[in-house]
């Protein structure tokens, strides 16, 4: 999959691209479905399917007090893109000059003149230019004059609500990693490297490999079962999947701090990962965190989170 950077550098680079535009932070069953379209619209046509999107996320430049932390990294995103069979991501960046792009500016000169549309796909909710003051209406009656058409995909509905970014973040935030997980499609994941921490679950009999996050959403503060996926080369080989149980949160039998902490214990296996690039995954939430009177009483409390998750593991599996 080609990997552009902004419009202007995939100017002449695309065949007869079939265009969505968009944030797509998540890659959630909402942008899925407008992918997919794309995908299989390329396909027909004998053309490329286009992802334009924008880095960093617009509000972090407009409103940076404001912006939403990010479900998924750049990398992750292009990855997930991949997976449902984009050729090509054109990731524009987005700088303070570009969000003064007008509204029929950004038509003509992005999407026709650049990328060359044939065909644009966006979502319900699309809005674009500058101040947002790009309306579906100047959208679907420029485009056709300019030789493009235009198509609008209705909202993908999940549990009696709209499949969006904002309400994936809030359930994470709740502790309901399960429903989150049926929206994206896929259970929720983050990526960083295994960085040396204190190393107190040695101590415990329970080592753990403690993450510094690259992602920016961490689900809530709780005891997790999930994977951990190997991003790099080395021992085991990238694409290891371990299963793991998982603790986020601020470690109050120990700690007073309020830094919010994401680290796993792998079952049943022993090795070194530090250093290792990794995903972790939050599919099952097993308790909430909460602090314990000492040592002993924790270590039989993680005892029985590492059996109960090896079962529901097995049980997913």
């Amino acid at each position: 999959m080609k990997v552009l950077r902004g419009s202007a550098a995939a100017e002449g680079q695309l065949s007869r691209p079939i265009v969505t535009v968009g944030n797509f932070d998540g890659i959630h069953l909402g942008h899925q479905a407008i992918l997919q379209t794309v995908a299989r619209r390329s396909a027909d046509l004998g053309g490329d399917a286009v992802v334009y999107t924008f880095d960093p996320h617009p509000r972090k430049v407009l409103r940076p007090e404001s912006a939403p932390g990010l479900l998924t990294t750049l990398d992750q995103k292009v990855e997930l893109l991949a997976e449902q069979g984009i050729d090509a991501v054109v990731v524009e960046p987005f700088t303070p000059e570009f969000a003064r792009t007008e509204a029929e500016t950004f038509i003509r000169r992005c999407l026709h003149e650049r990328l060359g549309a044939r065909e644009v796909y966006v979502g319900y909710d699309f809005h674009f230019g500058r101040d947002r003051a790009g309306s579906m209406r100047l959208l679907t009656e420029l485009g056709p004059r300019l030789g493009f058409s235009v198509t609008i995909i209705p909202e993908v509905r999940v549990d009696e609500g709209d499949v969006n970014s904002t309400r994936i973040r809030r359930l994470l935030a709740d502790g309901l990693p399960e429903i989150a997980g049926r929206m994206l499609g896929r259970p929720y994941a983050v990526r960083g490297r295994i960085a040396e921490g204190d190393r107190r679950g040695r101590t415990l009999g329970f080592p753990t490999a403690n993450l510094d996050p690259e992602s920016e959403v961490l689900p809530a503060p709780g005891v997790y079962a999930g994977w951990l996926r190997l991003l790099d080369s080395g021992v085991p080989p990238a694409e290891t999947r371990l299963p793991v149980v998982a603790n986020v949160g601020y470690r109050p039998t120990f700690k007073k701090g309020r830094e919010l902490l994401a680290e796993a214990h792998v079952l049943d296996w022993e090795g070194d990962l530090y250093g290792r690039q990794v995903e972790l995954s939050f599919p099952i939430r097993l308790r909430e965190e909460r602090k314990f009177p000492g040592p002993d009483a924790l270590r039989a409390q993680i005892a029985a989170d590492a059996e109960e998750a090896r079962l529901r593991l097995r049980e997913g599996d």
